[in-house]
C-alpha cells in the first residue's frame, strides 16, 4: 500500500463569488478605492488595525504609495515609552524564563492618552481628503469610516520573532532570545490583542492576509464572516505545522514527507487553535487567519452551549504529535494541579492529557507515575543533585516504565509525573493551557540553542501526586478500555481519559458507515488506523469531508449526527478513530 497522503494546507472552500477576494498590492489599493469612493465623503478616514507582529511600516508605505492619502498616521507613534511598557508588563512578566500570570490587560494601557488625542486632533484637521491609520491600536485613534483588519497567526509570529524581523509589543527587543520574545507575546501582546480584535470582527469592512509579503491579500469582511459561519457548522482541518525538538525524531518527517534539511521534527500541531491557523478558499485565492477567529466570531455553533459556557471562547481541547523515533526522551515532568495553577498563574484550568500511540520501535516505552516504595525526598534530593552538576537522575529508580505498542493509550491527570521515552509517536490529547510545564529532569541534555532548558524543581515538588504509584497507574491510567457499543461495521470503545480530568475519548473501529452525533459538543477526532476516510452527513448538511491516516479533524457541535467510513479498496481491514470531547458538566 503507497503511504497516506497528509494534507499539509488543508482549506475551507466558502461559498460565494471569488472575487471577494483580491491578490497584490495594486489591486488591493484599486478595491480599497472603490471602497472610498462609495463612503462618498469629503474626507474620509480608513483605518488599517493590526494583530503585533505584521509589518505596520509595510502596509503603511505600500498603501500610501498608492492611495496617495492627505494625511498618514501610524499607530506606533502614540504608544508609551518603552520604559512605561515595560514597567506596565513586569509584574505579569515576572522573573521566571517560561512562566508569568494570566491578566487582563488591554490594549488601550499600551498607549498615552495625550498622544492619541493629539493624533485625534490631526485627523480632524484635515478637513478633506483620505486620511490613513495604520498599525496596532489603530482604531483607538479612531473608529474610521472604514476598517481593515491586518491579521497574524501565531505560528507566523513566532516565526518572525525566531528570525530577529519583530519585538515585542512597545518594545526595543528584536535581539532577545525567541524563549523570552514567545514568553512575553504569550502572557502580554496576544491576549490585549484578542480582547482588543474580537468585538471588531462583525465591523471588519475587509481583512488583509500579509502571511506571504510577497502575496498580499485582501478580502471582504462579509465574506471572511460567511467563512466562519460556514466552518462552524462543517468537518475542518486547522493547518498543521512542526518544530524541532531536542529530543526530535525522524517519523513525522518520513510519514508527511517534511523537510528532508530538518535536523528532526519533535512536534506536531494538529489542532492547536490558539496557535494554528485557517484557511478559508476564495476561488483561487487562500486567506489565512488564526483559527482563533473561528472561535471568537462562532463559539456556540464550534464548541456547544455548555463548552461555551463553561470555558468561554476558547477551545479546550488539544490534539499534537510528539515523535521521539530515533530520537530521545521526552522531559521528566509533571502539570500542575487545578487548584494550584489557578492560585499560582491565574489560569482556570490545567493540563490534563493523555498518550495515544501511534507507532513504536521494539523496546518503546513510557515515564508514567512512580515506583512503589519510593521516598519523596530521596527523590527530590536525587533531581536537586543532577540538576546542579551532580550524577544523572536515575529515573528509572523513582518511576515506571512502561512498554509500549501501537494504540496503548496512557492517561496523565494533572500532578502525574511522566514522558514519553525514545521512538515513540504519541498522539497527545490533553486540555489546552498551552506551556504551563514543569520540567524535573531533561536528561543533562541543551536546548536547540545550545542553552539549559528551564526546569521547575520548585513548582514540581508542590504538584507531584506521591501516591500515583505502580499499582495505581496500573489500575487507573493504562488501557482503561471499555467496550460500549456496536453495529454490523463497527464498534465503540471507551479509552478514557481518567475520572479526574475533564475530556472523554472513544475509540471506533469500523469498516462500513459509522454514526457518531455530536450532541451539541465540540468533537475532535484523528484517524489512527486506515488509509482514509469520508465524514458524511446524513441529511447532506456538508460536502462529504476527506480525512487521511493521521490526521486530526475538527467536528463542529452545530454539526450533530455525521458518520465515518473507511474510504478505498482495503474496507475490509479495521480503520479506526479517536474522538475526543468535554464531558457534561456534572456540578451545573
Amino acid at each position: 500500500m503507497t503511504r497516506p497522503p497528509y494534507d499539509l494546507f488543508p482549506f475551507v472552500a466558502v461559498s460565494g463569488p471569488a472575487s471577494a477576494c483580491v491578490a497584490g498590492w495594486d489591486a488591493i489599493a484599486e478595491r480599497l478605492r472603490a471602497r472610498i469612493a462609495r463612503h462618498d465623503a469629503v474626507r474620509t478616514v480608513l483605518v488599517v488595525e493590526c494583530y503585533h507582529g505584521v509589518d505596520e511600516a509595510g502596509i503603511l508605505t505600500e498603501l500610501a504609495q498608492r492611495l496617495r492619502p492627505a494625511l498618514s498616521i501610524a499607530a506606533d507613534e502614540s504608544l508609551l515609552s518603552t520604559a512605561e511598557i515595560d514597567a506596565l508588563v513586569g509584574p505579569v512578566l515576572g522573573d521566571d524564563p517560561v512562566f508569568g500570570l494570566m491578566n487582563d490587560l488591554q490594549l488601550s494601557q499600551f498607549f498615552q492618552a495625550g498622544r492619541l488625542a493629539a493624533a485625534r486632533q490631526r485627523i480632524e484637521a484635515t478637513p478633506a481628503g483620505l486620511v490613513l491609520v495604520v498599525g496596532c491600536g489603530a482604531r483607538l485613534i479612531g473608529e474610521g469610516d472604514v476598517l481593515v483588519y491586518a491579521d497574524l497567526s501565531r505560528r507566523e509570529a513566532q516565526l518572525r520573532q525566531r528570525r530577529g524581523e519583530i519585538a515585542n509589543l512597545g518594545a526595543l527587543n528584536h535581539t532577545a532570545s525567541p524563549g523570552s520574545k514567545y514568553k512575553r507575546a504569550f502572557y502580554v501582546d496576544w491576549r490585549a490583542c484578542d480582547r482588543h480584535k474580537r468585538p471588531l470582527i462583525p465591523r471588519w469592512d475587509f481583512v488583509l492576509d500579509t502571511h506571504d509579503p510577497r502575496a498580499p491579500k485582501l478580502v471582504e469582511g462579509d465574506a471572511v464572516r460567511r467563512g466562519l459561519r460556514e466552518t462552524a457548522r462543517r468537518p475542518f482541518r486547522v493547518v498543521p505545522y512542526f518544530d524541532p525538538a531536542p529530543w526530535g525524531g525522524q517519523w513525522l518527517r518520513e510519514q508527511f514527507q517534511l523537510d528532508a534539511a530538518a535536523r528532526n521534527f519533535g512536534w506536531g500541531f494538529d489542532c492547536v487553535p490558539e496557535e494554528n491557523s485557517l484557511l478559508l478558499g476564495f476561488g483561487p485565492h487562500r486567506v489565512e487567519l488564526p483559527a482563533l477567529d473561528l472561535v471568537f466570531d462562532q463559539p456556540e455553533a464550534l464548541l456547544g452551549a455548555d463548552v461555551y459556557r463553561r470555558f468561554g471562547a476558547e477551545f479546550p481541547i488539544r490534539f499534537d504529535f510528539l515523535d521521539t523515533v530515533d530520537g530521545g526522551h521526552l522531559s521528566f515532568q509533571v502539570h500542575p494541579l487545578k487548584d494550584y495553577i489557578r492560585r499560582t498563574f491565574g489560569m482556570a484550568y490545567t493540563q490534563d492529557e493523555s498518550y495515544y500511540l501511534l507507532a513504536t520501535k521494539p523496546g518503546a516505552c513510557v515515564y508514567l507515575g512512580l515506583r512503589e516504595g519510593v521516598e519523596r525526598q530521596a527523590m527530590l534530593r536525587a533531581l536537586a543533585d543532577a540538576q546542579s552538576g551532580g550524577p544523572p537522575f536515575p529515573a528509572e529508580d523513582f518511576a515506571n516504565v512502561w512498554l509500549t505498542k501501537p494504540h496503548d493509550h496512557f492517561l496523565i491527570p494533572a500532578g502525574t509525573v511522566h514522558c514519553s521515552g525514545r521512538d515513540c509517536v504519541v498522539l497527545e490529547i490533553s486540555a489546552t493551557p498551552y506551556n504551563f510545564t514543569f520540567k524535573l529532569w531533561d536528561w543533562g541534555r541543551p536546548g536547540l540553542d545550545g542553552r539549559p532548558r528551564p526546569v521547575h524543581l520548585d513548582h514540581g515538588e508542590k504538584n507531584i501526586q506521591w501516591d500515583r504509584n505502580t499499582p495505581w497507574v496500573r489500575q487507573n491510567l493504562i488501557n482503561r478500555i471499555e467496550p460500549l457499543s456496536s453495529g454490523e461495521h463497527w464498534r465503540e470503545e471507551r479509552t478514557g481519559l481518567h475520572e479526574l480530568e475533564f475530556i472523554e475519548t472513544r475509540r471506533h473501529w469500523f469498516t462500513g458507515p459509522t454514526p457518531h452525533d455530536t450532541a451539541g459538543n465540540l468533537n475532535v477526532l484523528n484517524l489512527v488506523q486506515g488509509h482514509s476516510a469520508v465524514v458524511e452527513s446524513p441529511t447532506d448538511a456538508f460536502a462529504p469531508f476527506t480525512v487521511h491516516y493521521a490526521e486530526t479533524f475538527i467536528v463542529p457541535a452545530a454539526v450533530g449526527r455525521y458518520t465515518v467510513r473507511p474510504l478505498g479498496s482495503n474496507a475490509s481491514t479495521p480503520s479506526a478513530t479517536l474522538k475526543a470531547f468535554v464531558r457534561p458538566d456534572t456540578n451545573r
